[in-house]
Order: C-alpha cells, then structure tokens, then sequence
C-alpha cells in the first residue's frame, strides 16, 4: 500500500478501453446492488467509515483495479488485505488536507475505485468537478459519509455481535442488517444480512433464520453499547 502526501504522488494510468460496465463486488453483497456490481461513472455512499467500505472495495481491487484510500488515516492495512485488498495496487492518502478535491481528482484520473471520507462537507461546486472527473475515468467514487446526489447508498441499519454470554465471552462475528437504496435503478430498497465480519474474519451472507439468536430481541448479557446500532 503506497502511502504519500498531497501532489507528491502519481496515480497510475487509467486502464484502457473495454473495459466491463460494472467493478465486481464479494458475492455477498452482490444481492445490495441493481446489477450485482459497483456501475462505473457512478458515486456510491456509505453512511460512515467501516468494515463495510473496505468490503466493497475489496473484489474490486483483488481483479487488478487501482484502488485510492483518502482522509482515512485509521483504514487498516491488515483488515483490507484479509478482505482481498491488494495493498500492491493501493494509493493511501491519509490526511489529504484542504487541496483534498485536487488530490481525489487526481486519484480518479488513474484509479479505478477511489475511497474518500471528505474532510469537509463538499460543496456543489466540488462535487460537480469530480463526478466531471469522476465520469471521464470511468471509475467509483466510493464516499464514506453522506454525498447528496449519490446514485447508491448504504448503511448499517442495526447490528448485532455473537460470543459474548451472560456478560462475558468474547466478541466472535458481527452480523450486520445492510440498507441500500438510491437514485434510478437503485430507487427499490434492498436489505440483506451480513456476517461483517464471520468468524474466519470474511464477508458472507447470513439467514436470519439460522443465526444463534432471534434478530428481534436483544441478546442476553450483551453490552448497551453492542446492541442494536443505527448508522
């Protein structure tokens, strides 16, 4: 994973023409999407900086995409890589500072997934000049907060942990209830439960049905804190 600063890095080439009209996703989050994949020239929300982000990015970047990481200093190295992330073909900027529009539009003149949390709230003006950019390269600009006009969005509606017993254990899994809805295609409602993470540490699909507890009551001993959690 290449780390650097402002304006002192290159981004790599954009890939060539031909290319497929949607980035892979991991199979379990393909069911959150229109069509299964991540649309390119598109902007995609999540509502706040999780392992959720880096899993969407994460089959992107193991079929050979370029991927940027910036104003995330805590994404870690080693939870990305778990997910497929090749730190190889990665570009980290943790703290992009107030140049941050150049330095993500020069992300998405070579990258073909560039994941951003703004430091600042964009203004129109700005987020017209990089989904300009963004629509040239033919990338995702996968935004951790909130991007008005986003095509896709995403958010954790509520979830909850499996290894903790009458007030002790150990946190083991998080399964995680998805809303994604959005603009055009995206307009229906999509929710799905996620093993985010599974025990192995990985991404997959989890049946209500089959979970050690009932998603509609609280789990016995369990933290106020590890609940149900909105986000």
């Amino acid at each position: 994973m290449t780390a650097g600063q402002p304006g002192s890095f290159a981004a790599p080439a954009a890939p060539a023409p031909g290319r497929t009209e949607l980035l892979p996703v991991l199979p379990a989050l393909r069911g959150l999407l229109p069509r299964g994949g991540l649309a390119r020239g598109s902007v995609v929300a999540v509502a706040e900086f999780g392992l959720l982000c880096l899993a969407l990015a994460a089959a992107a970047s193991a079929d050979g995409a370029w991927c940027g990481i910036a104003g995330i200093p805590e994404a870690g190295v080693l939870a990305a890589a778990a997910l497929g992330l090749d730190a190889g073909r990665t570009l980290l900027v943790p703290d992009p500072g107030p140049s941050w529009p150049q330095v993500v539009a020069s992300l998405l003149d070579g990258c073909e997934l560039v994941l951003l949390r703004p430091p600042a709230r964009a203004s129109v003006q700005v987020r017209q000049r990089l989904e300009a950019t963004l629509r040239r390269g033919r990338g995702v600009l996968l935004v951790a907060g909130d991007w008005p006009g986003a095509q896709l969005r995403l958010r954790v509606a509520s979830q909850r942990w499996t290894g903790l017993g009458d007030g002790h254990g150990r946190l083991r899994a998080r399964c995680a209830e998805v809303v994604a809805d959005g603009r055009g295609e995206a307009a229906m409602t999509r929710t799905r439960w996620l093993w985010l993470p599974g025990e192995d540490g990985g991404v997959a699909m989890a049946d209500p049905a089959d979970l050690p507890f009932d998603i509609d009551e609280e789990p016995p001993g369990a933290a106020p804190g590890l609940r149900v959690v909105s986000g």
